[in-house]
């Protein structure tokens, strides 16, 4: 059995997060932009979840359509993400025009089945 050093450790650790921010410091600043999108979707599920947590989930069906909205629209921002990526060869006959038109009306759909979700 292998003794694991706190130090390496440590050092690995550091490593890999060295490692991590070099290469997302070449990525293209459109990609960052619907990064902190996704994030911040995310981050606001995260919300709405410890606040029905904390003060209990009365009206539930707004509760319910608030998350999904939240992560239906992360969802949908990865899957640009994935399509303006340059250096993804799969969507590379896919101009940004069309693949951003494509997450707009997605968003436009969702938006509509959560709005009749809410009744």
């Amino acid at each position: 059995m292998a003794k694991w050093s706190s130090s390496s450790t440590v050092r690995d650790t550091q490593a890999l997060i060295q490692s991590l921010l070099s290469t997302y410091s070449a990525t293209p600043t459109n990609l960052k932009i619907i990064d902190l999108y996704v994030i911040f979707s995310a981050f606001t599920a995260l919300i709405q979840v410890v606040y029905m947590a904390i003060v209990g989930s009365f009206p539930f069906n707004s509760f319910l359509s608030g998350v999904l909205s939240c992560v239906g629209t992360a969802v949908l921002a990865v899957c640009f993400r994935i399509q303006v990526n340059k250096e993804n060869k799969d969507f590379k006959d896919l101009s940004q025009e069309r693949a951003f038109a494509d997450f707009a009306l997605c968003n436009f759909v969702l938006h509509l089945v959560i709005i009749n979700f809410l009744g």
